[in-house]
């Protein structure tokens, strides 16, 4: 089973993403357990204070290090962690091989900034793994963090109904998208499924799927270039 715990200053929004569909029904079967972090909680003035204006002046306010020292140093001393992520856009861009990469860890923390930026000893004392989503900025890490969380689970063996669903997903086997599929009924306001997946032709089929998702993945270098 891995275990993620996950650090935040607005936990309201984790809250029901990880309670619905394949996360929550991952951790009913104990694949994986989750937990969120106030960061609130490891304050000590009346305010809960949990940021402050930045040194050397700028706009925002910086997330304060006391609160992230104090709770994954709690964390740290219950259990050994072999990831401590650190979300922000300065980070790698995440893919496929690091989603599969962090699917076959034990315990995984997730640092979710939010408002400017975190006090950056943050990242300098505990960060393993600076990841990024993407090339623009959000208002915070919790997206992020939600993100790599759906993408390692439905690696793990056991969440998926479809034990070999996960392994034929675009881009598992380098930059290759999958095939597009079809359900019933066969036809739907005159547009009709290929004849091909209607033959029973199984190799034809494989055939025909094959060429399909290398036409995909020329269109998709395409759009990325």
């Amino acid at each position: 089973m891995i275990r993620i715990d996950i650090l935040t200053a607005v936990p309201d929004l984790l809250v029901s993403p990880l309670n619905t569909s394949i996360i929550s029904r991952a951790q009913a079967k104990g694949k994986v357990e989750i937990h969120v972090h106030n960061l609130r909680d490891y304050t000590h003035d009346k305010h809960k204070q949990i940021d402050d204006k930045p040194f050397g002046g700028g706009p925002g306010m910086i997330l304060k290090p006391e609160p992230f020292f104090e709770c994954i140093e709690k964390l740290q001393s219950e259990r050994k962690y072999e990831h401590i992520i650190f979300t922000t856009p300065k980070g790698k861009i995440f893919e496929q091989k690091t989603a599969n990469r962090l699917s076959l860890a034990e315990n995984i923390i997730i640092i979710a900034g939010h408002y400017k930026e975190i006090d950056d000893r943050v990242r300098e004392y505990f960060s393993t793994d600076e990841i990024s989503i993407g090339n623009f900025v959000l208002t915070g890490g919790e997206l992020p963090a939600l993100i790599i969380v759906d993408a390692l689970v439905r690696l793990i063996p056991g969440v998926l109904n479809d034990s070999e669903a996960a392994l034929k997903d675009s881009f598992q086997d380098g930059e290759i998208i999958e095939t597009q599929y079809y359900t019933r009924p066969a036809e739907y306001r005159g547009m009709k499924v290929p004849d091909i997946l209607l033959s029973g032709n199984e190799k034809e089929i494989n055939r025909w799927k094959e060429e399909q998702s290398k036409k995909l993945t020329e269109k998709w270098k395409e759009y990325n270039n």
